[in-house]
């Protein structure tokens, strides 16, 4: 096998994970910031000959203009398309080559970029990703490009996928003012009308080292990649431009919001959106838990009672973005053949009120703590999973040591608390109702044309420093 291959199927198989002793125990890491702001976490741990490489950039869809949203996603794209040292098109090819893989995502919140590889390939992620942070190349060509490729993806991923509208509903019609409204894909016209001047001026706002957070994980020496991590972005010039931030708050919901939302598809959903703490907070961990309960597993209660026993739907579940400002706790179902919307929102009700009128069992209440626990201990068992949770505790809440003292703030969450912060948030003056229906039943006798009719991504006034 040439060892190229080996590399590439040991990257695939199981080889990455850590045992669950060694996931649930103490993750010891070094950090310190440079002088121009990039702050830097490194873990090291020798299980197995892999590294991961990764910086996480604090820009997200909430952080663009609202005439130019999709932003912060379009750049994901584009830092892919080569620097003034890297020619364009090889930044897969010279992982691939090296054996490795990588990836990039964006949230509302921020934007991940990452290299899982061999670990004596550890310079070359560096050399790549200080290319990606410094000296990338946006110029025409490459816009023109990812502007064809993002339009391509929106089409697939959302305009002609089932329920592909369904984020950007629920959140263009939960919020009013807080730029959360938006989903990181945007609106395509705001991409095709920016400038080849406006891209370069968000590159050289939000793609600074003092907005941005290296870590790598995995079969490193600590004192030697502090030498190569010096060599690399030792040299690249702190950040000049303020850094935009949302000011505005989003005003609290004091009635509830009905809408339907018309699309190609076959079965109809129901969408209840609530308005949550913020990750961090005491109480957005006893929502998680909540949520848990509801959807989680085949004995979760919206499985039990909505899918299996009462049948009124297909697919039920309850989850919530884990944003880094408050958020949405949303459930949804997806209603079985000839169940009416009506119908399944009140199954859903019924279930969202037991749990605030009874609180739920002492056995639920420690199947909810042992999912918790292996739910962090899984996130933790890849080198990649241990460099997102540093990379994302560091970002959001400014202490990367939360990778060993977040379970035991689920841990404290006890079945008041559950009950509890169902009945503060859980309720009517707090709820968004979306119908999210086939569009052969639009404009049909008995479609009630006075309520309203949502609309995916619309426009706020969005007040930024």
């Amino acid at each position: 096998m040439k060892r190229n291959a080996f590399y590439g199927w040991l990257l695939g198989a199981s080889l990455l994970t850590l045992s669950a002793k060694q996931a649930a125990a103490t993750i010891t890491f070094t950090e310190y910031t440079l002088p121009n702001g990039l702050h830097v976490i490194l873990q090291e741990e020798h299980s197995t000959p892999i590294v991961a490489v990764s910086v996480m950039y604090h820009v997200g869809s909430k952080n663009e203009d609202p005439e130019r949203t999709g932003f912060a996603h379009f750049f994901e794209h584009l830092l892919f398309e080569g620097s003034d040292n890297i020619k364009r098109g090889e930044y897969m090819k010279f992982i691939q080559a090296a054996g490795g893989q990588l990836n990039a995502n964006t949230t509302q919140d921020r934007t991940f970029y990452y290299e899982v590889l061999p670990s004596n390939q550890l310079e070359l992620a560096l050399w790549m990703e200080s290319e990606r942070m410094a000296h990338a190349k946006i110029d025409t060509i490459g816009v023109e490009t990812q502007r064809k490729v993002v339009k391509e993806e929106k089409k697939q991923r959302y305009d002609n996928t089932p329920y592909g509208q369904l984020i950007n509903v629920i959140f263009t019609n939960a919020y009013t003012v807080y730029p959360y409204r938006w989903s990181p894909i945007g609106k395509e016209q705001y991409i095709d009308q920016a400038t080849l001047p406006e891209f370069m001026n968000f590159y050289k706002t939000f793609y600074v080292p003092n907005n941005a957070v290296l870590v790598i994980s995995g079969d490193i020496n600590v004192a030697q990649t502090k030498e190569l991590i010096n060599k690399y972005y030792g040299d690249i010039s702190k950040g000049t431009a303020a850094i935009p931030r949302p000011t505005v708050v989003e005003p609290v919901q004091k009635a509830e919001k009905r809408m339907k939302f018309y699309d190609n598809i076959q079965l109809p959903a129901v969408i209840l959106g609530y308005h949550i703490p913020k990750q961090g907070t005491d109480d957005y961990y006893a929502v998680q838990l909540l949520t848990q309960l509801l959807s989680q597993g085949k004995s979760s209660r919206f499985e039990k009672e909505i899918v299996d026993k009462q049948q009124k739907a297909v697919q039920a579940a309850a989850f919530d973005l884990g944003n880094e400002e408050p958020g949405l706790a949303i459930m949804l179902g997806i209603a079985n053949m000839g169940v009416k919307t009506d119908a399944l929102e009140n199954a859903m009700l019924a279930e969202i009120e037991k749990v605030k009128k009874e609180g739920i069992t002492e056995e639920e209440y420690k199947k909810l703590e042992n999912q918790a626990e292996n739910d962090f201990v899984q996130q933790n068992q890849k080198d990649i999973g241990v460099a997102t949770n540093l990379a994302t505790y560091y970002t959001f809440q400014g202490n990367a040591n939360l990778i060993n003292t977040e379970l035991d703030r689920y841990k404290k969450v006890n079945r008041e608390d559950i009950k509890r912060v169902a009945n503060k948030y859980l309720t009517k003056e707090n709820r968004l109702v979306v119908y999210y229906l086939p569009k052969s039943e639009e404009n049909k006798p008995g479609d009630d044309k006075s309520e309203k009719k949502a609309k995916p991504q619309s426009k706020p006034e969005v007040k930024k420093k």
